[in-house]
């Protein structure tokens, strides 16, 4: 399944494409796309249906985040050996876990705001991972069972206010519009193997970020066994697995006003934002 939320920020409807791709309104169905409705018995309510059955969507609404009421936002730092080397770092020997404010999460579509006085707003293009049900130290074997999906992610950076502004990461990755996800969520079932995606981004139409989830030093599989170790993952939470390399950062080239960035993860969708002034 691919699920979506569509229409004006704060009033979005549940909705799921069918075969063709067309937008399908769910909210007879459901009330939202939240924590129940992906949790593993939701999941299930949701396959039965068949979406040739729903109401179109009229006209092409706004598509905002696939999941609501999302409550943590974990991400993984430097999860890929060649993103590793251009930030002239060496490939961790365990998860490197930071946390982002969900005040910067956003629609797929939306602007990515640069904030004031910003120097060197970056990109990085991820595959989300969304949990289903809740997962205490659960064991890699089970890992998957406590996922409902996948998306695209932009883990937007501010590198000054992350590396310069002392403290932890969060400082320069929580900014307003620095989390768009989507366009929809992936039902597990559609995905047998989240590390054999191919991910990319660019910038105006340039390639920046060309690679592929196999490339992961840690796969989705470990990371939600190792992240659950030292929390409880609440239905709802989203896994960013990091990026890979072609990050500003390496290339010493930041966004402007005024710039498009453009992410995709094979067989997840694609996402598009322009940077505006904040």
């Amino acid at each position: 399944m691919k699920l979506v939320r569509f229409g004006p920020a704060g009033q979005e409807k549940p909705g799921i494409l069918d075969a063709d791709g067309a937008l399908r309104d769910l909210s007879a169905v459901v009330a939202d796309i939240g924590p129940d409705a992906i949790s593993p018995a939701g999941l299930a309510r949701l396959a039965a249906i068949d979406p040739a059955t729903l109401p179109k969507a009229t006209g092409s609404p706004r598509l905002g985040l696939p999941v609501a009421g999302i409550r943590n936002i974990v991400g993984i730092g430097l999860n890929y050996a060649d993103h590793a080397r251009e930030t002239k770092g060496e490939p961790p020997p365990e998860p490197i876990i930071f946390l982002k404010h969900t005040g910067c999460l956003t629609g797929p579509f939306d602007p990515v705001f640069l904030p004031p006085g910003a120097q060197r707003l970056d990109w990085e293009a991820e595959l989300a991972v969304v949990i289903g049900s809740e997962a205490l130290r659960v064991s890699e074997e089970t890992a998957f069972d406590h996922v409902a999906g996948y998306m695209v992610a932009h883990d937007v950076s501010e590198r000054d206010h992350q590396f310069k502004r002392m403290g932890q990461w969060v400082k320069g990755k929580s900014a307003p519009g620095f989390c768009p996800l989507g366009p929809f969520l992936v039902s597990r079932d559609e995905v047998p193997d989240p590390q054999k995606l191919a991910i990319r981004l660019s910038v105006n139409g340039e390639t920046m970020q060309d690679s592929n989830t196999d490339q992961m030093i840690f796969p989705v599989r470990f990371l939600v066994s190792y992240v659950s170790r030292f929390m409880r993952l609440l239905p709802g939470d989203v896994i960013l697995t990091g990026t890979p390399a072609g990050v500003g950062f390496g290339r010493k080239r930041y966004l402007k006003a005024g710039e498009v960035v453009e992410i995709s993860v094979e067989g997840l969708g694609t996402q598009r934002q322009t940077v505006v002034d904040a």
